[in-house]
């Protein structure tokens, strides 16, 4: 069986419905959307033969293949990805667009005005002669993380068709990953594996078990608003206290300046006038010590702040969201080394590299799931320049089958 073309056909039908998640809902999952998603993998499970599958209430589907006969005893693997997408370049239907024998140089997205070019992204020319898959340049492709779930699809097929030696096998799709809250009502129980993979990352042979510590921070000024003609030591214009606090920020640390392991403070929003104005960040390090540093830091701006514009001008609201799943994978490196055994006999080169983000498995990690990340295939991620091939997603899945393979024991 072609299971190239039958990972292309997969990732083109999931990206084909819409799925992004809102940040701003109180409801689980986020959007009614990823419903529609999580009920057809339902039904094409059942029809593989896969009988032990459910999506529940809060939209998140569980299923399970036993172990091949004589297996049962061996650990119980699982892997998981995500439904949702961002909802950024999401408002429009998804279009995916094949490019059979991709040639390597500038490709126009559609009639969007955007160019796909090696330029921004280097790697594009050792992409000749593959199949690439993109949107039309007006949205998001979606292949975060729908190419995981097609992977993990076609890896259950082939369990399912194939005489392949495995212990049991466990599968969980879950909502909400975009917003931070994919693992918050995840059901270890009900899930069932001794050790779990997260398909969710870039760069076919990526082994991921180092991400940020990631927290939330939000400041709240309150001005003194009155008229300016008569102002003088009186009035506090909350937008320039605002511009006051993200000057005294360090230089040089923000997304842009930095790569690798190391942290900054991401603005993502500003708003206000005279009388009141909000600034959130996100901040990341993956060393625990500078991330406390990097709280202390903001704590220090507000004690500031409200020393020189008067107490209660400035309030400082910190939200911790996950921490560096080093700490628990360090306990069991199989995982990793297994990793690289896996892509090693799929003739796929490894590449273990820190996360700067995070993962479900992250947050899993710290539940009792030590859970580290593979990649996929994609690049580009969030935006319309987002891009796939399908001979990497072939790749990623045969990683995932020899992992099944070995913790079979063979």
């Amino acid at each position: 069986m072609d299971y190239k073309e039958k990972l292309k056909e997969r990732l083109l039908k999931y990206a084909a419905i819409r799925t992004p998640s809102d940040e701003n809902s109180d409801t689980v999952p986020s959007t009614p959307c990823q419903f529609e998603l999580a009920q057809h993998l339902h039904r094409e499970l059942f029809t593989m033969g896969i009988t032990d599958v459910k999506v529940t209430t809060q939209c998140y589907l569980y299923a399970h293949i036993p172990a091949a006969r004589g297996y049962e005893d061996r650990p119980a693997l699982g892997f998981i990805a995500h439904l949702d997408t961002v909802s950024d370049f999401c408002a429009a239907r998804v279009v995916p667009v094949i490019h059979e024998d991709y040639s390597g140089r500038e490709l126009a997205l559609g009639t969007s005005g955007r160019v796909l070019s090696p330029d921004m992204f280097p790697h594009l020319k050792d992409l000749k002669g593959c199949t690439l898959i993109t949107s039309d340049g007006t949205t998001i492709l979606g292949a975060d993380d729908k190419a995981g779930i097609a992977e993990i699809m076609t890896l259950a097929e082939r369990l399912m068709t194939e005489e392949i030696p495995h212990g049991p096998v466990s599968i969980a799709f879950t909502p909400d990953e975009e917003i931070g809250m994919g693992a918050a009502h995840f059901d270890l129980e009900e899930f069932g594996a001794d050790f779990a993979y997260t398909l969710d990352g870039d760069t076919e042979g990526e082994i991921q078990y180092e991400n940020f510590n990631a927290c939330k921070a939000r400041f709240e000024v309150k001005g003194v608003n009155v008229h300016p003609g008569s102002s003088k030591d009186t009035m506090v214009n909350a937008a320039l206290a605002a511009m006051e606090i993200n000057s005294m920020l360090p230089a040089g640390e923000t997304p842009r300046d930095t790569d690798g392991y190391e942290g900054f403070y991401h603005l993502t929003e500003m708003k206000g006038d005279v009388a009141e104005a909000a600034l959130d960040y996100i901040i990341r390090d993956h060393s625990a010590e500078s991330f406390e540093r990097r709280k202390t830091t903001l704590k220090e701006i507000e004690k500031t702040m409200d020393l020189k514009w008067g107490r209660g001008t400035v309030k400082l609201t910190i939200t911790d969201q996950y921490r560096n799943m080093a700490e628990i994978i360090s306990e069991h490196m199989h995982l990793i080394d297994n990793a690289k055994k896996a892509c090693e006999n799929a003739d796929v080169a490894p590449l273990i590299l820190p996360i700067r983000g995070g993962t479900d498995g992250a947050q899993l990690s710290f539940k009792g799931l030590p859970c580290p990340n593979l990649g996929t295939g994609g690049h580009g991620y969030h935006g319309p320049y987002e891009h796939i091939t399908a001979e990497a997603m072939e790749a990623a899945c045969n990683v995932a089958l020899e992992l099944v393979k070995i913790y079979a024991g063979e």
